[in-house]
């Protein structure tokens, strides 16, 4: 099993992560990686934190039971993460009416003030876990590259992994994958 090797951003709060069946491998060092048929997907663990903008609340992946999932791993630091932020945004206000959440993790960002303004400046519309101590990509399972960053997730219905980008994402690259797995029965 041949892991990613990074092309992106490298650069760590309570976030809880635990369990799952998810094991990743990236055949042939692929940075698109497709999980199917989905009876062969595994599931991510428990997935929570706080959120991001609200000391007040905690952000779970059970929050959006029935959804199909978008979790993008993101830093305020990471150009990449940057460029990609408003084609993400697109993607999520053409998928929502889907059943889709999209769900950013905030890593390695030790000042709090800074991922807000990252939110509010790039018009984020969706939550975001803050960890900066990346404790919640546990739930990610052992072998997930955490020095990856930006990096997607799209979870299925039953919060499978059916695919994973190792790289920043423009809306058309990112959209028709979230549309076929929002298509699934």
């Amino acid at each position: 099993m041949a892991l990613v090797a990074s092309t992106a951003c490298a650069s760590g709060s309570d976030a809880v992560a635990s369990g799952g069946n998810f094991d990743f491998v990236s055949p042939g060092g692929k940075t698109d990686i497709f999980y199917d048929p989905p009876a062969q997907r595994g599931t991510v663990g428990t997935l929570s934190g706080p959120d991001l903008m609200d000391d007040l609340q905690n952000v779970s992946l059970s929050d959006y039971a029935g959804k199909v999932v978008v979790i993008n791993l993101w830093g305020q630091w990471c150009a990449p993460c940057r460029s990609e932020a408003d084609d993400l945004e697109r993607a999520y206000e053409a998928t929502k009416q889907l059943g889709v959440q999209f769900l950013g993790i905030n890593v390695r960002d030790p000042q709090k003030d800074k991922a807000q303004d990252f939110v509010r400046n790039n018009q984020v519309s969706y939550p975001s876990i803050y960890d900066p101590s990346m404790r919640t990509l546990i739930a990610l399972g052992g072998d997930y590259p955490t020095s990856v960053i930006p990096s997607t997730l799209v979870l299925d219905r039953q919060h499978r992994v059916a695919a994973i980008f190792m790289r920043a994402l423009l809306t058309d690259d990112l959209q028709p994958v979230i549309e076929r797995i929002a298509a699934e029965q």
